[in-house]
């Protein structure tokens, strides 16, 4: 079987999961083809620029270029073309994005129809739920390879019938969800059924994560947050609760690595806290940066709103790294409170100051206990070859 990963960006910063998992996919024997609706943002890692070359990115491409491919597809299957249009006009009469945008991710289906049939794909593989995957089912309408999802949330719950899950769940040969939680969440959005092709594959964290942990240090005194700068990851909220912590009398320092569209508003909270000595942004930093982060830390904070479940979390764990966070979606499923972490409710900034406070204060031997017991946990759930494995005989049962 000759498979196509798609994404809607690839490679990109938060997506060095997806990567880990093509490479597991390879070496155990499946070629895949790379394929993206767009170019990566915020690439910073070695590994990334070096998929970056074997990708195709649709809208990399040259538009007279693009549309030229999109017309012969549709010359040459008229029939199927109009049925395609009929699904994505059907898409758009639901989606905030409307029914223009859904027309573009019908030129785009006729783009890799046309580069699925020349690398011969037998089957697209898709993660995310969202306009990567309308594209997927849209290449399937015009005769093109069968497809399958991979499910993280929240962005495909928040918008579920916006964003066409149930009839791309149907149309699918199966849908991956990334926990147990995401599961159930997606059988509300198909028939009963629908819900043997829902399967359970986790993210995954590679042994180089394993092989660099090491117990934390007497003298670490400060805490890792891992993420975009946007609302529903918290961080103007985590900086308050930190704020409230060193207040109470912890001492200790907060590394927030990544940046977007919430940086300024993060940084006025810091300054309204008192707190720019011991709070840094560092901005987006490779893979080996962020492991440096996590390795000098006492351990790892998220004070998200909605989540998935996040793959920093496994890598934290993997590191011996217990972990502060939230009590959302599928974050409990891995961390467990007072055993490998704390877990609060999400948005209550009195609670997420003592969870921090206790983090900062705790006894070093009490880290390494709750580290050694995260780094079993995501062993048992996370390892790459064990997940990697489930997926493949998905596709091997196609």
């Amino acid at each position: 079987m000759r498979l196509a990963y798609l994404t809607t960006q690839y490679p990109s910063v938060s997506h060095t999961f997806i990567r880990r998992e093509i490479l597991t996919l390879e070496s155990m024997g499946f070629p895949v083809f790379r394929s993206a609706i767009r170019p990566g943002s915020g690439v910073v890692d070695a590994a990334d620029k070096a998929e970056a070359e074997q990708t195709f990115q649709v809208l990399a491409q040259s538009k007279p270029g693009l549309l030229l491919q999109a017309v012969l597809c549709f010359i040459g299957r008229p029939a199927a073309a109009l049925r395609a249009l009929s699904v994505a006009m059907a898409m758009g009469r639901v989606s905030e994005r409307g029914r223009l945008k859904h027309v573009a991710y019908w030129l785009e289906a006729g783009v890799l129809y046309r580069r699925y049939k020349q690398e011969q794909i037998d089957h697209v593989h898709v993660h995310f739920g969202t306009n990567a995957a309308s594209v997927a089912r849209l290449v399937k309408m015009l005769g093109g390879p069968t497809y399958s999802m991979m499910i993280h949330g929240p962005d495909e719950f928040d918008q579920a019938i916006g964003h066409s899950l149930g009839p791309k769940m149907e149309d699918a040969a199966f849908t991956v969800a990334i926990t147990d939680y995401c599961a159930a969440q997606l059988r509300r959005w198909v028939d009963y059924s629908q819900w043997d092709k829902i399967k359970v594959v986790g993210c995954t964290v590679g042994e180089q994560w394993f092989d660099a942990a090491e117990p934390v240090a007497e003298d670490a005194n400060s805490l890792v947050c891992v993420g975009r700068l946007c609302p529903q990851k918290g961080q103007t909220l985590l900086v308050d609760a930190f704020a409230m912590a060193l207040a109470r009398g912890a001492k200790g320092k907060l590394v927030l690595v990544g940046d977007g569209e919430q940086r300024d508003a993060v940084e006025e909270r810091i300054a309204a806290g008192g707190v720019a000595d011991e709070v840094t942004i560092t901005g987006w930093q490779d893979e080996a940066a962020v492991r440096g982060h996590l390795l000098a830390s006492r351990g790892l904070v998220l004070g998200s709103f909605a989540e998935g479940l996040p793959v920093v979390i496994m890598e934290a764990l993997a590191l011996q790294r217990p972990v502060v966070s939230t009590m959302i979606m599928g974050i409990p499923e891995l961390v467990q409170d007072g055993v490998n972490g704390w877990l609060v409710p999400a948005g209550n900034v009195e609670l997420l100051a003592d969870a921090i406070y206790e983090a900062l204060t705790v006894p070093v031997n009490q880290l390494h206990a709750m580290g050694e017991a995260g780094q079993a946990r995501v062993r048992k759930r996370h390892l790459a070859e064990t997940e990697v494995a489930k997926l493949a005989a998905h596709f091997r049962a196609l």
